[in-house]
């Protein structure tokens, strides 16, 4: 039977974390939500190579769906059949000193024509519809808004435990994380003030800082969604200092674990931006001061703010993204 819809399912070399997690819930959750419409799952191969650019074509000349969505940028110049695409973020764009040479041509000669042919762009936050439309030409009536969503564990793990409070980040340790200005602004504060900085990730050489009795720098490695929960919900605050995110899945997590969140005013997507303390990314001196005022505050007024921000977040699941994507498709697929 011909599908309404085939699914892009790779977990290829080149997707990031925030995309694998995306692209999961998907395929756990659309057969739930949508049972109305048929589904097929597809895809072989890694990104740039003959599986992807030829193979995945000729797959879907074969399986004849409707409608296919590609999850995430790394598609097949040519597409054979009405598609839809998902862009998270164009931070390479923004951001070309950061990234290989080869990117910009990437997104502009392959990316950019797959997008302006879909019958639909789907991304992540508002912010993100300018930046289609200003890199890769794309038509903003065509961009269709879905915040991304976690699925908080339904009974919590204990916070995890260590000897000092401690500030929190998760994620890679890419330049445009701007982790520089995360380490400057917590080494830079008053000797007075006991705190460790715990990042996930291997050990980092160009991030190197000392407090000394008053706290660590500390590399977790590699850790599990549990640990990652569980440091979360123990941390004085979540910093995410990133020049630009796409949505910023763990500032959602930090949420939804009743902690505190501080970010950069570029980091934070829409639906999240009256429950984050916000500073001009890049400015040392105004993130050092947001952290000063979280480490000194009193717990329980810490606590009562972030209460808030995890009840009024607590409807941003997988759940509510699967079926606001299904919608999408129902109405391409008219």
């Amino acid at each position: 039977m011909r599908p309404d819809v085939a699914l892009d399912v790779r977990e290829t070399s080149h997707t990031s974390a925030g995309m694998l997690a995306y692209v999961r819930a998907l395929r756990a959750w659309l057969p739930r939500v949508a049972p109305d419409l048929t589904l097929a799952e597809f895809g072989r191969g890694d990104n740039f190579d003959v599986a992807e650019q030829a193979g995945m074509p000729a797959e879907l000349l074969r399986l004849r769906p409707r409608l296919v969505h590609f999850p995430t940028p790394y598609v097949p110049r040519f597409i054979p059949v009405s598609h839809v695409v998902t862009v998270h973020d164009l931070i390479d764009l923004e951001f070309p000193q950061y990234a290989k040479a080869r990117v910009g041509p990437y997104w502009r000669r392959i990316v950019g024509p797959v997008l302006r042919s879909a019958r639909a762009v789907i991304t992540d936050d508002e912010s993100t519809v300018g930046l289609l439309e200003q890199y890769l030409r794309v038509d903003p009536a065509r961009v269709r808004v879905v915040p991304l969503g976690v699925d908080a564990p339904e009974a919590t793990a204990p916070p995890a435990v260590r000897s000092r409070p401690y500030l929190f980040y998760a994620g890679n340790h890419r330049p445009h994380k701007d982790l520089r200005t995360l380490v400057d602004a917590w080494a830079g504060l008053p000797g007075g003030v006991t705190l460790d900085l715990v990042l996930t990730g291997v050990d980092d050489a160009a991030l190197t800082a000392t407090r000394g009795d008053a706290g660590e720098l500390v590399f977790l490695g590699e850790r599990t969604e549990a640990e990652i929960w569980a440091h979360h919900r123990g941390a004085v605050a979540y910093v995410q200092p990133a020049l630009r995110e796409g949505f910023g899945l763990p500032i959602l997590e930090a949420m939804r674990s009743a902690t505190q969140v501080i970010a950069s005013e570029t980091a934070v997507p829409d639906v999240l931006r009256a429950f984050a303390d916000t500073y001009p990314a890049g400015d040392v001196v105004a993130l050092r001061a947001l952290i000063l005022a979280s480490a000194t505050a009193g717990a329980s007024e810490r606590a009562a703010v972030a209460e808030r921000a995890r009840a009024a977040t607590a409807y941003l699941t997988w759940e509510r993204t699967a079926r606001a994507t299904a919608d999408v498709y129902r109405e391409l697929l008219g």
